[in-house]
């Protein structure tokens, strides 16, 4: 955990010397994120050179249906991390035609802040995910609930906190990114700040819900909630809403997707709940 704080950390304090103190440019803010992994591994190299280290190499033979348990619970993780591009493409080809150059950088604003969020949602998922294994192993039904329940009332506790400040918090937010006072860019920011994060519960639900589904190995409704979110649902919404009612239809395609699948994923949990019980 150190080593990984630390890396991160380094990484934003690098950024700001290459890009700055330094002169470096665009080469500096690719060369920090660069550097912040290998710091974390020399912080490392203490731990594995000591007698008590368990972690290391050993000769073994490739077994085929680990590989095919690795890869059908890690699908859904792919799915995520390649969406999230071409739904980002897909948003600003829509934004290009509807407001031009400042709607683009109006989402850009959007698009960083939303993956601040979603690596919060994702860090409590991820919690959680190694301690619903192991009482998934055990076969102690009670703690994996409360493991589960705790999980999505941090999720609620913390969407209503997060969607507060945004909404409140919209002007000055919007204001740190537009350096140049550009009252068209400050106005669609603002609202879209408003309208997209309307997401933000039912984004950590459907995080918590997919990583819950591959944690107790039922690969297939994780397969099925992130391909929704990901690709099935959100490109054509985004289209068809876009078409009704222009930039706003934009900001609530986020919302809407993400609704429609928290409660499909919610139908999803409830019927494998039942299966669990007979």
């Amino acid at each position: 955990m150190c080593a990984m704080l630390i890396g991160s950390f380094s990484n934003i304090i690098l950024d700001y010397i290459f890009i700055f103190p330094l002169n470096m440019g665009i080469f500096g803010a690719i060369f920090a994120p660069g550097i912040s992994p290998v710091i974390s591994i020399f912080m490392m190299v203490p731990h594995w050179t000591k007698n008590k280290n368990s972690f290391h190499f050993v000769k073994t033979r490739i077994c085929m249906k680990i590989v095919r348990w690795d890869l059908s619970l890690g699908f859904p993780s792919l799915i995520a991390q390649i969406s999230s591009g071409i739904v980002m493409i897909t948003f600003n080809a829509i934004i290009l035609k509807l407001e031009g150059n400042t709607g683009i950088a109006a989402y850009g604003i959007i698009a960083n802040i939303s993956l601040v969020v979603v690596a919060i949602y994702t860090g409590i998922a991820q919690g959680a995910q190694p301690l619903i294994s192991r009482f998934y192993g055990q076969g102690d039904r009670g703690q994996i609930q409360a493991v589960q329940r705790y999980a999505i009332f941090t999720i609620f506790a913390l969407s209503g906190i997060l969607y507060a400040l945004i909404f409140v918090f919209a002007q000055p937010i919007a204001a740190i990114f537009n350096s140049e006072c550009n009252a068209m860019l400050q106005e669609i920011a603002v609202t879209g700040l408003k309208l997209y994060f309307i997401s933000a519960l039912f984004v950590g639900y459907n995080i918590v819900l997919s990583t819950f589904f591959t944690s107790i190995e039922r690969a297939f409704p994780a397969h099925i909630l992130s391909i929704l979110r990901g690709l099935v649902f959100v490109i054509p919404t985004a289209f068809l809403l876009s078409y009704l009612w222009k930039m706003t239809g934009v900001w609530l395609t986020y919302p809407a997707t993400e609704i429609l699948v928290a409660l499909l994923g919610f139908v999803i949990y409830k019927n494998e709940y039942r299966k669990e019980k007979m």
